[in-house]
């Protein structure tokens, strides 16, 4: 039987709050409505698919010392995820917390993470994680990690490819200092314009040469219900999405596409990979190889950007 490709990823897994109201939003006032509560972050979204879909992961990540870390705690080993995560007892477990209205249109967003950005680059010096990037075959990030931690990341995987997730628009110029160095980016469309200044409603040929000046060798790029855009050595291509990538959802794309990547696919099998892996975060549906092989063959075939 071949060994599993294992990935070590850095990064986020914090408790994401969803609250959505009931009819119409008023301002400065109590609103009915609903609100879920899980375990969410990029990096963690991205490796519980990578998981699914046949590699072995392990997560480095920072939590504090209250209930909501035996909550992450609970979700990283439920997933099948070795945890080398750090607690801190006198700090609290970062969180992002989002309100919608009716519509599902953004009220407002809270993001608690501090903590990554005081922590997480000391931890990266521990020898259990030179120790864990030492036997990973690659190397998962996601830009809640701060500017230095992803350079120190980086340069401690030398040899072994880096994916990073981008995150938010904010968060994606962190990674303007390691792009030639990353195998492969995710982002979405307002992420690639932070990263390259370029408007948000740009051809994909604009995006894709803007990206490549900035230094990334390879990258993909989500664009809600829009194409799915992907470009490397061979060449640029989009892949229209079956059902809109959004949130977590993007994330899946990130992981399953890893995961083919490392089993030897070119990005282009891979890509449609990772649109079938968001059809079914987006339907909560189970990652069984038949309803897998059912959702990609709903993924129409890449064709190529002029």
């Amino acid at each position: 039987m071949m060994k599993s490709p294992t990935i070590l990823a850095v990064g986020a897994a914090y408790i994401d709050r969803r609250g959505q109201v009931s009819g119409a939003f008023v301002p400065a006032a109590s609103n009915p409505g609903t609100m879920r509560e899980a375990v969410g972050g990029a990096v963690f979204n991205a490796l519980c698919c990578a998981v699914r879909r046949g590699v072995s992961g392990s997560l480095l990540s920072v939590r504090g010392g209250d209930v909501l870390a035996d909550t992450v705690s609970r979700a990283i080993a439920a997933a099948g995820i070795a945890d080398l995560s750090v607690v801190f007892l006198d700090r609290t477990t970062p969180s992002n917390t989002t309100i919608i209205d009716g519509d599902g249109a953004l009220i407002v967003g809270l993001a608690d993470m501090a903590l990554y950005d005081l922590a997480l680059t000391k931890q990266i010096r521990r020898a259990k994680v030179r120790e864990a990037i030492s036997t990973a075959d690659a190397v998962l990030c996601d830009a809640n990690l701060p500017p230095m931690a992803l350079e120190r990341l980086v340069a401690l995987a030398a040899g072994k490819p880096v994916f990073a997730l981008a995150v938010s628009p904010s968060k994606a110029a962190r990674l303007a200092p390691v792009l030639e160095f990353l195998a492969m980016a995710f982002m979405n469309r307002h992420d690639a314009g932070a990263l390259t200044g370029a408007d948000v409603d740009a051809d994909e040929r604009g995006i894709v040469d803007g990206l490549r000046r900035a230094g990334l060798k390879s990258g993909v790029v989500t664009a809600g219900d829009g194409p799915v855009l992907g470009f490397d050595a061979a060449g640029a291509f989009s892949i229209l999405p079956p059902k809109k990538v959004a949130d977590g959802a993007a994330d899946a794309v990130a992981g399953a596409t890893v995961a083919a990547l490392l089993r030897g696919l070119t990005l282009r099998a891979a890509l449609r990979e990772g649109v079938a892996a968001a059809m079914l975060a987006v339907e909560n549906a189970t990652f069984t190889s038949a309803i897998f092989a059912e959702a990609l063959a709903f993924v129409p075939e890449a064709r190529d950007v002029a």
